[in-house]
């Protein structure tokens, strides 16, 4: 884990201590999104309701890492968050099924 992955890490730690969310791995599923193309994403997080999300966590985005999100956001049904850090804490963007 990068320092970024680990600060995540905590911060979903305090969403889990405040029951926000379930539960939380880093790197516990690879999905295929194709060919010879595969994608880890850097933590699953499972909500109260049972709701399974994919988050990746980023200090800057490459177009090549966006690539990849937005396919498995187009190829697999679940929620999918690209975090970015900031100065001040997470900037959080959904990715939808569809988006270019």
């Amino acid at each position: 884990m990068n320092k970024t992955e680990a600060a995540y890490g905590f911060y979903l730690s305090d969403l889990q201590n405040k029951g926000e969310i379930r539960e939380f791995k880093f790197e516990a599923v690879k999905l295929i999104l194709g060919n010879r193309c595969s994608y880890t994403p850097d933590f699953m997080v499972v909500r109260p309701d049972g709701t399974l999300e994919f988050h990746e966590v980023k200090g800057f985005w490459r177009d090549a890492a966006r690539v990849k999100i937005k396919t498995a956001a187009d190829k697999f049904p679940f929620v999918f968050i690209a975090a970015k850090q900031t100065k001040t804490g997470w900037e959080i963007e959904t990715i939808q099924e569809g988006e270019n």
